[in-house]
């Protein structure tokens, strides 16, 4: 039990470093005046979709990575959708920086193609440090003999 602890709290460190990092390019890709304004808001949906299966990825270290990107493609389409719903309370989180980078403010039906897209690439992502992940385990084990 106590190597699964190891592994498991290992795993997650390396995935807060990811999502940091994905925060962080997030954040310049899509507030930065270096691109053509169309990509910010394309590269801003790819990346809030490839942080949701790190997310995931981080709450269910032992899950299978498919199923994840699986259900952040549907909640990232769940909560477009939800930016035609429009309460005074709702439009009251939407209001501050949080709640517009997390919920967003207006419909558009091209996102679904690009949180598609991000899914995809954020599930690319989530094998490739699966895989670093293990083999620096395997390098460790190979030490240790």
């Amino acid at each position: 039990m106590k190597n699964y602890q190891f592994k498991s709290y290992s795993m997650r460190l390396l995935l807060i470093i990811n999502i940091l990092a994905v925060i962080l390019l997030g954040y310049i890709v899509r507030f930065s005046h270096v691109f053509v304004e169309s990509l910010h808001h394309i590269a801003g949906c790819v990346f809030y979709a490839i942080l949701w299966v790190l997310v995931g990825a981080f709450l269910y270290p032992r899950a299978n990575r498919r199923p994840i990107t699986i259900w952040v493609f549907l909640g990232t389409c769940g909560i477009e959708f939800l930016k035609l719903y429009q309460p005074p309370w709702l439009q009251a989180i939407r209001a501050t920086l949080p709640g517009r980078l997390i919920l967003g403010t207006t419909f558009d039906w091209y996102n679904f193609p690009i949180y598609l897209f991000g899914c995809y690439l954020g599930w690319l992502w989530i094998k490739f440090v699966d895989s670093q992940f293990q083999k620096s385990r395997q390098k460790q084990a190979t030490h240790k003999a």
